[in-house]
């Protein structure tokens, strides 16, 4: 073997034009498969970095962000949220657990600075947990102390556990940190510890990843009132916990199923009429919780899965290329083949020879491949998530791990055996008698039906990754330039958040106000309005309808509806048209009547066949069904950023300025706390430049302290909502483009090695009268004869990936024809450039030169 080794090493440095083409296409195969494997390897199989992460189990099998209210969940009544309660129920009456924590399903946002600073407050992601959190998942601190069941109870000292990447990247790793006390959203909390490093917590998402653990029962601090502590039926958590050794899975299952029925019988009094209806059958599901609450995994698998197939056929055009390579450089080392088997050697020494070589081309370019998936997960990792300020980072490395770097082993001798069995065995089987007669090297001569093969399977999977790759570019062009129901164009939003500031619901509208006037003053700027959520921003309200005049609605019956408060004039500086009656104005104060405005959906949904203007309803309960009266319908908008496919659902808008007098505290705190809009739309026709800058010192002229997190133009918040559709596209059409290169190489070189193998032949052609023209068709010929075969091949294996793919599709069909065509005719012209030269060249052989080598 190690004579082979030697033997391999000393052959590839007398063709290094061979080592390197080589080299180069097993680098960018191999590097791209591990590109992707290294992100499947994070975001789908790692488990959380804790202590015996097998032994968590997680109290819930769906991802759901980030509240649900009601004592029912979903349609099929499969609870995954809990509220603090019924937690506390689960955690009281289940021993079989050693530790049961919960962690808050979405963030809070926070605003930090150390106690007598001032500078501006740090905007941070928070995550509410239970005092337990950190024991149940076996985290030790870096520095200091983790949180106990000390420090989460009412009453508490209020304390914070910080990141440690916060630690480092912004107090630079600074050990008086701990025990200081720091301004959290205007209250004081002590830093008693910092996370070791890697730590994100429980749950690994593509956004809100916490950089503070604070404990659930500070929420009373930070909220007051409308903390979700005090609601049974407000569910906002995530369960986990660690399972005692020896408990069944299934039989604890059913006792939770059990204890969680019980819980809900003793709230049926104050459950909603439908809910009464609906909620034995309520019913929960307990899966493994290595991975804690995997929202990346639930978000991203589908397109990691389709990227890494995608990726495994580059490689497997790749390893076509090269195996084409190895059978032409055989074929032509043919007569040294023929004088080992004379004197001896077995066709299994020479195979394993020929492999010995081909594994050591692939292990230099799976080594190579390394520094290839590096760079490849950084550009996967800017193509799918906002990279580079704190509130967006995502604990996803692009540096290869030991898993990775196996996994890059086992593809290269793997990728080494399959590009090197065939070309080895094939040339192993050459006849000694004929090779050493010189056989083959004139007339009849040619690439052999193995070669051509290769090229027809390395077409029909360009094809199908082409095509793949058309498929998806539409679907992002249809999703980015579908109608949203409003106009982007030379619009702005600036995203603030006024809780953080210390402003109460009530200072709101003079805030709002001001923040107008200042605006309105910069040059270009046509209208402001600010708004609770703005569309696509990609959050809104949601709440249950009730008509005035009719019944409860049945319990499985949609009553649904977004909603979000505004400003007058917010429809008109969003560009969206008002079809029926009238938009919010000046005269909707707190003094007239609650007026609503809906969407076209809504009218359809609630008022079919009938006029909704004048019509009145309310949210969730029927006592409040004449709360506000209809007074336009607008145009259907686009609000959130899923969903895609679906119809829009329906929504409406309440004014700023009114507030409904609620005679239950839940709701009245509810419409309070609706006060705070947490957007600001800016029509500036004409894009008018600096504008963000104009933006932040006009901000910044109303209130210093006012926390702003970004100025943005729409149609950058736009593009953002597609950034994993963007990823998937663009990866999947470089993967085909390289697809399509390493097919084209692939038929350049068969197509110049059957000329260099056929040149007597073409010869005698001329001498008998052949023209250049005749044997430049006859090449071509040749070479789209397999091309033919690929394309009749790759069709029905594209219209097959379009199939599996539909649900990555917006707006175009799998079988799309144009695309398919369009696919197909870039094949086919690839296949024309790299056949021109060869056939060129075949022309241009000289008869009597030919005929004098023969």
């Amino acid at each position: 073997m190690l004579a082979d080794l030697r033997d391999a090493l000393r052959q590839l440095r007398k063709a290094p034009g061979f080592a390197a083409t080589a080299v180069i296409t097993l680098a960018l195969g191999i590097g791209a498969t591990t590109a992707i494997f290294t992100l499947v390897h994070q975001v789908m199989l790692k488990s959380l970095p804790v202590a015996k992460p097998d032994e968590l189990w997680r109290i819930g099998d769906k991802i759901r962000c980030c509240n649900w209210g009601g004592y029912t969940q979903g349609e099929d009544g499969d609870f995954a949220l809990f509220s603090w309660e019924a937690y506390k129920n689960f955690r009281d009456h289940t021993p079989e657990f050693v530790e049961l924590a919960a962690l808050q399903a979405g963030n809070a946002p926070l605003g930090v600075r150390r106690a007598g600073a001032l500078t501006q407050v740090d905007t941070r992601n928070g995550q509410f947990v239970s005092g337990n959190f950190f024991r149940t998942l076996g985290v030790q601190p870096w520095i200091g102390r983790l949180m106990t069941d000390a420090d989460d109870h009412e009453g508490a000292p209020l304390v914070a556990v910080m990141s440690y990447r916060v630690w480092q990247e912004k107090y630079g790793s600074d050990p008086s940190v701990v025990g200081a006390s720091y301004q959290i959203n205007g209250h004081a909390f002590t830093v008693i510890g910092v996370g070791p490093p890697g730590f994100y917590g429980a749950k690994l998402a593509g956004w809100g990843m916490p950089d503070f653990w604070l404990p659930i029962t500070s929420e009373n601090e930070l909220v007051g009132s409308v903390s979700r502590l005090k609601r049974a039926n407000e569910n906002y958590l995530d369960l986990l916990g660690r399972v005692r050794p020896g408990v069944n899975p299934q039989s604890l299952e059913a006792k939770l199923r059990v204890e969680f029925h019980d819980w809900l019988a003793s709230h049926v009094s104050d459950m909603e009429p439908g809910e009464k209806q609906l909620w034995q059958q309520q019913t929960l599901h307990l899966i493994p919780g290595g991975a804690g609450v995997a929202a990346m995994r639930d978000e991203y698998k589908d397109g990691l899965k389709l990227l890494l197939i995608a990726a495994g056929c580059v490689l497997l055009v790749a390893c076509g290329n090269l195996a084409n390579l190895m059978l032409a450089r055989g074929l032509k080392d043919r007569a040294q083949i023929s004088i080992r088997i004379a004197l001896g050697a077995s066709r299994m020494r020479l195979v394993r020879k020929a492999l010995v070589e081909s594994v050591l081309l692939a292990m230099i370019g799976g080594a190579l491949g390394i520094t290839v998936a590096y760079a490849g997960t950084r550009l996967i990792l800017y193509l799918a998530f906002e990279i580079g300020g704190p509130n967006n980072y995502v604990p996803v490395s692009p540096a290869p791990s030991w898993p990775v770097l196996f996994f890059t082993l086992g593809v290269s001798i793997l990728t080494g055996i399959i590009f090197g069995t065939a070309p080895a065995w094939m040339t192993s089987h050459s006849d000694p008698v004929e090779a050493l007669r010189g056989a083959n090297r004139s007339v009849g001569g040619g690439s052999s039906w193995a070669q051509k093969s290769l090229v027809v399977a390395q077409a029909a999977m360009s094809l199908v990754l082409l095509s793949a790759a058309a498929l998806l570019a539409q679907s992002l062009r249809n999703l980015e330039h579908q109608n949203f129901g409003f106009e982007t164009e030379g619009r702005y939003v600036a995203s603030i958040n006024p809780t953080l500031s210390n402003y109460k619901p009530e200072q709101m509208e003079p805030l709002y106000r001001r923040i107008d006037d200042q605006i309105k003053q910069i040059p270009g700027v046509r209208m402001v309005a600010p708004v609770l959520y703005a569309p696509m921003s990609g959050d809104s309200w949601n709440e249950g309808i009730r008509i005035a005049g009719r019944p409860e609605p049945a319990p499985k019956e949609d009553t649904g509806a977004g909603w979000a408060r505004v400003v007058s004039g917010f429809f008109e500086t969003i560009g969206s048209k008002v079809v029926l009656g009238r938009s919010f104005t000046e005269e909707d104060t707190a003094t007239t009547r609650n007026v609503a405005v809906i969407n076209e959906a809504f009218a359809k949904r609630f008022f079919k066949d009938q006029n909704p203007i004048g019509q009145h309803f309310g949210m969730n309960r029927i006592k409040y069904a004449g709360t506000y009266e209809i007074v336009g319908v607008v145009k259907d908008i686009r609000y959130m950023t899923y969903d895609y496919k679906d119809p829009i659902r329906p929504m409406f808008w309440v004014p700023e300025t009114q507030t409904v007098q609620y005679d239950d505290p839940e709701f009245a705190e509810g419409d309070k706390w609706s006060h705070f809009l947490y957007n600001i739309v800016i029509w500036a026709p004409g894009n008018p430049p600096g504008m963000e800058e104009k933006v932040r010192k006009a901000l910044a002229s109303v209130d210093s302290n006012l926390v702003l997190y970004s100025v943005d133009s729409y149609s950058k918040i736009v593009s953002g909502d597609f950034q994993q559709q963007n990823m998937i596209a663009t990866l999947t059409s470089l993967f085909g483009a390289l697809g399509l290169v390493l097919a084209a190489v692939g038929l350049y070189g068969v197509m110049a090695y059957a000329v260099e193998q056929r040149t007597s032949e073409i010869g005698l052609r001329m001498a008998l009268g052949a023209g250049r023209g005749d044997v430049i068709r006859m090449v071509l010929r040749g070479a789209f004869w397999q091309i033919g075969l690929g394309l009749g091949l790759g069709i029905p294996l594209a219209l097959l990936a379009g199939k599996l793919m539909k649900d990555q599709l917006f707006g175009v069909k799998p079988g799309d024809p144009v695309m398919l065509a369009a696919a197909t005719a870039l094949l086919i012209a690839a296949a024309l450039l790299a056949s021109v030269v060869p056939a060129r060249r075949a022309a241009g052989v000289d008869p009597m030169v030919a005929l004098r080598n023969e």
